[in-house]
């Protein structure tokens, strides 16, 4: 694609909120509203524009109206300078946890076609203002319902049965893949304490309990306060993502303008954008890969003219660690099956040739579902143009992957960025 971005920012993400725990009051301390702002301005700012220079906006979120009680959540972009945003059109979209990397998609079409010469594509989610349960049941609401979330079944509960029918194909032993994604976890909680955006960033549990080796993790009791308890089998506590507030936003505009206009700019060279069946109850022999995220790596690098050989650095939906070990398999950094060895080898560490998830991944950065596209591209962004958050890929990385996935293997969004100045 001719499409760059020019400007990226990502918020702080974390539980903005403060309990009461007498009497169950909520105090909100950074608003949904609040983080549309910050992340929007941010990007513009970074691209060394004004808000007048926006032509028009998309907005991506997941749950807002289960999160938030707020739908039609578009026009609130136009709070980042209501003046000068007046009459731009907005758009929302909405994906799953692949919710911001399709706004950023879309935005990118937008300017593909002539239409429009810069435009603005946002992430947020404001997730911490429920109790586990309800955060559980708005999550459920992107599985397919009346199979799954209306059944009871959750997230971890349905890349359980992921891990499960991994591991049977396999042939690992319950305690060979507690061992692979105890490493998987470390990996993500070393990088993320270094990343002060963060939710388990710098002086967070992992840093203060040194949660970065695997065998830190694999010692955690199985029960009790402290623990590392069972929470889908073969799923742990810290084989999950985090709940998370936050927000993420980048500029796109024509290559040819970014090249005369800007200083920095990355290119959104390929795109790889692929829908799977929902219904996993249709798809029970292929549970154990990605088979459309495999689909997606290769259009999104055939049209950029790479392969993944050729990446720096690469952001992959971890929403629980075994789909880290999903994606890297996807995208054929591993063979199907040695995904987990390798991550106990350091293969993926940041030494290694295609670094995963310098950021710290959604399980240490956070996932705040309808901010973490935009968050992937907007961190990778910063890694190519040389202002790293975070830990710093080697030398001077010029491509890099996102892998973005929105429910259970379903919305798949796979960019390649290259940078070009």
């Amino acid at each position: 694609m001719n499409i760059s971005m020019v400007g990226a920012h990502n918020t702080q993400f974390g539980a903005f909120v403060k309990r009461d725990r007498e009497t169950g009051e909520v105090e909100d301390l950074k608003s949904f509203y609040e983080l549309i702002v910050e992340a929007g301005a941010g990007a513009i700012a970074d691209a060394g524009l004004e808000a007048k220079d926006i032509d028009a906006i998309w907005l991506g979120s997941c749950s807002p109206s289960l999160f938030v009680n707020q739908e039609h959540v578009g026009p609130l972009a136009l709070e980042i300078d209501p003046v000068e945003l007046l009459y731009k059109p907005t758009t929302r979209t909405e994906g799953a946890c692949a919710t911001s990397s399709l706004a950023i998609y879309n935005a990118a079409y937008a300017v593909g076609s002539g239409r429009f010469k810069n435009v603005l594509a946002i992430g947020v989610e404001k997730m911490s203002l429920l109790d586990t349960k309800g955060v559980t049941h708005a999550l459920a609401c992107s599985s397919y319902w009346p199979d799954e979330g209306s059944k009871g079944v959750t997230f971890p509960g349905l890349f359980g049965e992921m891990a499960q029918a991994y591991q049977k194909k396999h042939q690992l032993s319950d305690e060979e893949l507690r061992i692979m994604l105890a490493h998987i976890s470390a990996q993500n909680y070393r990088n993320g304490i270094q990343n002060p955006m963060a939710h388990f960033g710098p002086g967070s549990v992992p840093d203060k309990l040194q949660l970065v080796t695997a065998e830190a993790i694999l010692d955690l009791p199985d029960s009790g306060r402290g623990s590392n308890m069972m929470i889908a089998p073969p799923l742990r506590l810290h084989d999950c993502s985090l709940i998370s507030d936050g927000a993420a936003a980048v500029v796109l505009t024509s290559t040819e303008n970014a090249k005369s206009s800007f200083d920095h700019a990355v290119e959104l060279s390929g795109i790889g954008h692929v829908t799977q069946r929902m219904m996993m109850s249709e798809r029970k022999e292929s549970l154990h890969e990605l088979q459309a995220a495999k689909h997606a790596v290769q259009l999104a690098c055939s049209e950029a003219g790479v392969q993944v050989s050729d990446m720096d650095l690469a952001e992959v939906h971890d929403c629980f660690t075994i789909n880290q070990m999903l994606c890297v398999e996807a995208m054929g950094l591993s063979e199907p099956g040695r995904s987990g060895y390798e991550f106990m080898e350091g293969k993926y560490d940041v030494d290694g040739d295609c670094p995963i998830n310098l950021s710290g991944g959604l399980k240490s950065k956070g996932h705040p579902v309808g901010a973490t596209g935009a968050s992937m591209h907007a961190l990778a962004y910063k890694q190519l143009t040389g202002s790293p958050i975070g830990v710093a890929a080697k030398g001077q990385p010029e491509l890099a992957m996102t892998v973005n996935i929105g429910g259970s293997g379903v919305t798949n969004c796979v960019s390649v960025l290259r940078r070009i100045q």
